[in-house]
């Protein structure tokens, strides 16, 4: 996955959202880890995979990877609010549930939030990645699917969303 194109994508809407929403100058960090945690529920919800009362299946892939890529927009984001943009991803890999993954992630974004440190944000990012392997996502699918949203996201601040 390119990284430097994704950061620039991302920079482009974050740029727009600040100017057309007179948010310039404004320390939004706080508020994007909290939309964060929003989306990665939201994300949890899609798979249903900590609902142990029900056996009612996922939602589809589309569905779920459309969750997955809202998450994605927010760690972009708040990478570069904190400048953390020049990071080698690592491959990593665990024998976690689902479950346990979601718990590993969420206790990340609260470590970036009080320790605004490179290697939090890169260990927040590598987890959500191998999250994304975890629930089947390509590389390539991940690309396509974000490329499609910040569309969407786009055409949302087009019709003042």
């Amino acid at each position: 996955m390119n990284l430097v194109e994704l950061y620039k994508i991302q920079k482009e809407l974050d740029d727009r959202i600040h100017k057309e929403h007179n948010l310039e100058g404004k320390n939004l960090v706080t508020a994007k880890i909290l939309a964060l945690q929003v989306e990665l529920g939201e994300l949890a919800n899609e798979t249903r995979c900590f609902k142990f009362w029900s056996n009612k299946a996922s939602s589809p892939k589309e569905t779920v990877l459309e969750e997955y890529v809202d998450c994605l927009h927010f760690i972009l984001s708040i990478g570069l609010d904190n400048n953390f943009t020049n990071i080698d991803l690592g491959e990593i890999d665990n024998s976690k549930d689902l479950v346990d993954q979601f718990q590993d992630i969420y206790v990340r974004i609260v470590t970036l939030q009080y320790e605004s440190k490179i290697d939090n944000y890169k260990k927040l990012f590598d987890n959500f990645l191998l999250l994304g392997k975890k629930l089947g996502f390509t590389k390539k699918e991940i690309y396509d699917s974000y490329i499609q949203k910040n569309k969407i996201n786009h055409q949302r601040q087009d019709e003042g969303y």
